[in-house]
Formats: structure tokens, sequence, C-alpha cells
């Protein structure tokens, strides 16, 4: 056996409960640890969880009057929503400010619907918008 590199941690790891795994931290490189953590304020996260509830719901009223089967009517589906929120400048305003807190991620996580990402896409420009 090759006489390598050893070694010996001192840890007792009897039962561990890790999520994610042991990381070498002799070999990470800053470069290789990503990811957004966001810390959002009590009100941050209502409006986005609000705004979020409120355009689910859209969608699914909207799935019930219109076809989605073929990319043409999900598509008709999502310009109608965006029309929707459009004439409503107090929920237009809420969602810009939903965006611009928390981005379109924050609200495709909270949104369950398979309208969202072409919801989202439509919404592309509207951060810069206001």
């Amino acid at each position: 056996m090759s006489q390598g590199l050893k070694k010996l941690s001192n840890w007792s790891l009897h039962n561990p409960q890790i999520a994610g795994g042991l990381v070498d931290a002799e070999t990470v490189h800053a470069h290789q640890i990503g990811g957004n953590i966001t810390n959002y304020t009590p009100e941050q996260k209502q409006n986005l969880a609000e705004a979020a509830a409120e355009i689910q719901q859209l969608l699914q009223q909207l799935e019930q009057n219109y076809p989605t089967t073929t990319p043409l009517e999900r598509e008709a589906v999502v310009k109608e929503a965006l029309k929707q929120i459009e004439s409503n400048p107090t929920f237009k305003a809420r969602v810009i400010g939903v965006l611009k807190a928390g981005g379109t991620e924050a609200l495709k996580e909270l949104v369950d619907h398979p309208l969202i990402n072409i919801f989202l896409a439509g919404l592309e420009g509207w951060q810069d918008a206001e």
C-alpha cells in the first residue's frame, strides 16, 4: 500500500446527520463554492408570497378558461395574464417590486404552475421598466 497522504480526524462520526456530505477544505477552492443566499425581511417575504399566490391563482383561473395544449395556447394564456396584471397598476407595481427584491428565481420557486417559466419570460424587462 502506498504511503500517500494520510488524513486523520478526531471527529466522531457515529450516527452523523449530514446534509451535503463532507468537504475536504484543502482541495476546495473558493470559486467552487457557489449559490445565492438571500435574507429577506419579513415584509419582503410576505410581499413575495402574496404576489406569488396571486400570480398562481391568476394562471390557474386562466388555465380553466383557455386551452393550454399547444405552445401557442400556453403563450396566449400567459399573454392574457400579463395583460390583466398590466391593467391593474397596484398589482403590476407589486410584481415589479417583488422582481426587484427577489428576482425571477424567487417567484419561480414559489409559484407552483406549469406555465411559470413562460410567464417569467414574459416578465423579462419589467424590472427595468420602473
